[in-house]
């Protein structure tokens, strides 16, 4: 009943596939971080996870966090192995060791959220903004703000929040009214000029609770002579309890009830007067704010990855033990019936599940590489191709792996048929539980217009010509050498053509039809500029689709990947999934019905 992390896959593509450890060791913080180390490191992960966090899943669920009078009281156990978890040093794992981190690799840190999202995403809640929260302050905050609470946040001691959002200012932050007036008069407490707080913020993760002894709230507010709009905004760190030991004036009104995520506190936070003090430049507060929420769109989308993790591990054991009818074909013994997993619509549910894994995890873990290239790689121009790569894919792992944690996760479920619908095994409380990724952190809609307007058309698709480009040439350095998809034959009708088709050929057209719409899409954007809202959906679904072929053709050119755990996947991409490009790109030419 328990989530195991597979760990096993999860070295095959860090270190086969993509062959991260050398690629990281070569820059100089990492320099003895070699592929033993993270070896180490992911396996001793697993273990903590499985033994510590996974055991957790249901009382969390179950029980839920409690509110009274003001403070919140998390689940049995949530308290005892958040202590165990920053005290092992899981939480600073990538932070600096000058900030008191281990100074590993980010891939590392990636991979560490993504067997605790699918081991129990309402206890990950908790840490899963600290890193962000860690970033944030390192780069902006003042010297005094940093000495007092940066290596608090790093080690985990103290866990953080990312108080935006108001009952009236959702995905449109310009709208926020929470306002932040100097009081010179005050006590700084030696962290510099005091803002008084007011207003009141709502859907704040881990905004109370008793996990650990101080929590710090980065908060989004204006100053009295600030214009409107988004320019207008400052951020603020607000602790619960300030340097001189006195409670802030930071009250939580009530914690939601929610569809799923029962184990974390979602809560409605009133700044009463609250201290708070400036982090970087008045009217920059959105900018130092984005630091924090790049980060975590990275790990949302890891996020996705893990809970279609789980929700196929426990899809996949269940079809394994449950018998069902005859499958057709040969009988296999004389049971009364078959296995469901010799099914052939149950095979299709778990493979193509197991394709947006797998590829997933390659385009993640590429992205956590890149992110390290582009802190600490020493040539300009590679750590330029590193944050291209960052911008692109962030918004489309994002938005398509937790669009497919809940519908893939809801075929997942569909394998257990009405044992699916009961709360006894587990797998309900994954697809509740996964609905909120394609919410928070930017919806996906807004994903989807952040790639193609904010990124795409905003440049004329130079920056995505690049990384077609870049991927093509990857291509094709292996085109001559990767093996012809086997597609099942008659049971697989949908796959014409693919047979004889490699995985690198069929990437490579799905990437040059990718850059020939976008292309089409800018031209278009010179006289309807309104079409690319309409279409911004299918133009990442489409992104999304092309750089699965991709990861999966890096997949199949890899020394141990001709195995049936590998093959009946990437056959599943061929015969399920990248037959969808085509609807995408022809509705990329649709003219939008008002």
């Amino acid at each position: 009943m328990n989530h195991q992390p597979n760990t096993d896959d999860i070295q095959f593509i860090l270190h086969n596939v993509l062959q991260a450890p050398a690629q990281l060791q070569a820059l100089a913080p990492f320099a003895d971080t070699d592929a033993d180390l993270m070896a180490q490191v992911i396996d001793e992960a697993g273990k903590f996870v499985a033994d510590k966090i996974a055991p957790l899943q249901r009382v969390g669920d179950e029980v839920g966090c409690r509110f009274d009078g003001g403070t919140v009281t998390t689940p049995p156990g949530f308290k005892e192995a958040y202590a165990e978890f920053w005290q092992s040093g899981w939480a600073a794992l990538s932070c600096a060791p000058e900030d008191g981190g281990q100074g590993l690799p980010e891939a590392l840190n990636q991979v560490l959220y993504e067997m605790l999202s699918a081991a129990n995403h309402g206890w990950t809640m908790a840490p899963g903004l600290l890193h962000g929260a860690y970033e944030c302050i390192r780069h902006h905050a003042s010297p005094e703000l940093k000495a007092a609470y940066l290596s608090k946040v790093a080690s985990g001691e103290w866990l953080a929040t990312m108080c935006l959002t108001e009952a009236h200012a959702g995905s449109d932050l310009g709208l926020v009214r929470t306002r932040a007036v100097p009081d010179v008069a005050a006590d700084g407490q030696g962290l510099g000029t005091v803002h008084r707080l007011n207003g009141t913020k709502i859907f704040i993760s881990g905004g109370e609770h008793d996990l650990t002894d101080n929590i710090v709230h980065l908060v989004l507010a204006r100053l009295p002579d600030a214009p409107p709009g988004p320019k207008g905004l400052s951020l603020f760190l607000a602790p619960k309890w300030l340097p001189n030991g006195k409670r802030n004036t930071v009250v939580c009104e009530r914690i939601e009830e929610k569809m799923g995520l029962h184990g974390s506190a979602t809560c409605v936070l009133r700044f009463d007067e609250a201290t708070g003090w400036l982090v970087g430049e008045p009217g920059k507060g959105l900018g130092a704010m984005f630091v924090m929420m790049n980060a975590a769109r990275l790990h949302v989308g890891l996020q996705g990855v893990g809970l279609l993790e789980a929700a196929w591990q426990k899809a996949d054991a269940y079809a394994r033990e449950r018998r069902q009818m005859r499958a057709p074909g040969p009988r296999q013994g004389n049971h009364e019936a078959d296995f469901i997993i010799a099914h052939p619509a149950m095979r299709r549910i778990l493979d193509t599940q197991r394709a947006w894994v797998d590829g997933g995890r390659v385009l993640a873990y590429r992205t956590a590489v890149e992110l390290d290239m582009a802190r600490h790689h020493p040539d300009d121009q590679r750590r330029q191709v590193a944050q291209r790569w960052c911008s692109l894919v962030t918004p489309v792992l994002k938005a398509a792996w937790t669009d497919q944690a809940f519908h893939g996760g809801s075929d997942c479920l569909q394998v257990f048929g009405g044992h699916g619908y009961v709360s006894e095994w587990g797998i309900e409380q994954i697809l509740r539980d996964a609905r909120i990724t394609m919410i928070y952190e930017g919806t996906n809609e807004i994903q989807a217009i952040d790639l193609l307007v904010r990124k795409v058309l905003a440049d004329q698709g130079q920056a995505l010509h690049a990384l077609v480009a870049e991927l093509l040439a990857d291509l094709a350095t292996a085109a001559t050498t990767t093996t012809a998809i086997d597609c099942g034959g008659a049971s697989a009708p949908t796959c014409a053509g693919a047979a004889t088709t490699s995985s690198a050929h069929m990437a490579a057209d799905l990437l040059t039809r990718l850059g020939q719409a976008a292309t089409a899409l800018c031209q278009r954007h010179t006289t309807a500029p309104e079409h690319a809202h309409w279409v911004a959906g299918d133009f990442l679904r489409a992104t999304a689709l092309a750089l699965l072929a991709w990861s999966w053709a890096r997949i199949g050119r890899t020394q141990g990947a001709d195995t049936p755990r590998w093959r009946q996947p990437e056959q599943a991409l061929h015969a399920w999934v990248l037959p969808e490009f085509e609807l995408r790109q022809a509705l990329l030419h649709q003219v939008a019905v008002r």
